[in-house]
């Protein structure tokens, strides 16, 4: 990965949500330790907590990773993990909360709790917690960075998308899929991603696809940049939508891959069904196609599931891939002949 994409992320919209997506989208990953403690802590700051005790951080610690040790992926890229393993004795009852707790301390947060503001061998001037003792008791305290999100109601967003996140590299170590062959496949039905196990001739569900695009796009419409939620719940639910319009398919011969990860980006429903939207229209060459580009590119510079597809779908270098987002975008064009723009931009 090189350290210009991880800059370029954070430089080009330096937000605090930026920074925590750098920390989840970025960090090299060889356990799920970091998705754990960046949930864990979201929840703490959600409920106004100021100082936390290692101990007390454990607790939801322990229980995140456990709703994924449950599904039965893998959470290490080593063939076997003493913290890990005890969560097998810990949901059998051959151990309690407390055991748990003590090697939580003792094992992942030597390591985590010191490495989480690290990006690409660096660390972040902007930090999320502090480390500290109070009253001889050691844990960490929130820092405002975080409670400024909360402000900002994004923390929810954060929290799916950690969770997406780590389901994309739990089912990549799972399934050991050579990272050359891994294909991530959208569903144009329910907006998911899914992997198919060759071996076993069966989907695999992985994610929400608006949950895995959502952080590349720092929360906001590709088109207007107007705030949007993966939240079902939320009236600013996002669209998935094609930037190269779906009925083009219909139009040519060729399998263009137009359901390819590289074509679908995250759109408020105003730009794309509201009134004056995109529909399946093409939107306008200038800034969008360089947009989709660098958007690619950014899951393409980290360590993340998606790299490979889109290389795979895109091509194997920059300059292939700048050639193949232009062959699709003039085909389009060719066919299609109308330009979308939305009519209002937010800064």
């Amino acid at each position: 990965m090189s350290k210009i994409i991880v800059d370029q992320f954070i430089i080009d919209q330096p937000t605090l949500d930026s920074y925590f997506r750098g920390i989840v989208l970025f960090g090299k990953n060889a356990a799920t330790y970091k998705f754990a403690l960046g949930k864990s802590i979201i929840e703490l700051a959600s409920n106004g907590t100021d100082f936390i005790s290692l101990k007390d951080l454990a607790i939801p610690f322990i229980k995140y990773t456990n709703e994924h040790v449950l599904n039965g992926n893998k959470q290490i890229t080593s063939n076997s993990s003493k913290y890990f393993d005890a969560f097998e004795k810990y949901n059998s009852n051959d151990c309690d909360i407390d055991d748990l707790v003590k090697l939580t301390l003792s094992n992942p947060f030597q390591n985590v709790i010191d490495r989480f503001h690290n990006v690409n061998g660096a660390e972040l001037d902007t930090k999320f917690y502090e480390v500290t003792t109070r009253d001889k008791v050691k844990g960490i305290v929130l820092t405002d960075n975080l409670y400024k999100i909360n402000e900002n109601s994004s923390l929810d967003n954060l929290f799916i998308e950690t969770e997406a996140r780590w389901n994309l590299v739990e089912n990549a170590w799972s399934l050991s899929i050579n990272p050359a062959l891994l294909n991530v496949s959208f569903d144009n039905i329910d907006n998911s991603l899914f992997i198919t196990d060759n071996k076993l001739g069966k989907r695999i569900d992985i994610t929400s696809c608006r949950d895995a695009l959502n952080g590349y796009q720092r929360g906001k419409c590709f088109y207007c940049g107007a705030p949007i939620s993966v939240d079902p719940n939320s009236d600013n639910l996002c669209d998935v939508d094609h930037f190269i319009p779906h009925t083009l398919q219909q139009s040519v011969d060729e399998d263009i891959n137009i359901n390819g990860v590289w074509n679908l980006v995250l759109s408020c429903k105003s730009c794309n069904r509201g009134e004056n939207g995109k529909f399946a229209k093409l939107a306008y060459f200038d800034p969008y196609l360089k947009k989709l580009y660098d958007r690619n590119e950014y899951f393409i510079g980290s360590d993340h599931p998606l790299k490979e597809t889109l290389i795979n779908q895109t091509g194997k270098n920059s300059k292939s891939r700048h050639t193949y987002l232009n062959d699709r975008y003039n085909l389009a064009l060719g066919k299609l002949f109308v330009t979308w723009r939305p009519s209002i931009i937010f800064e």
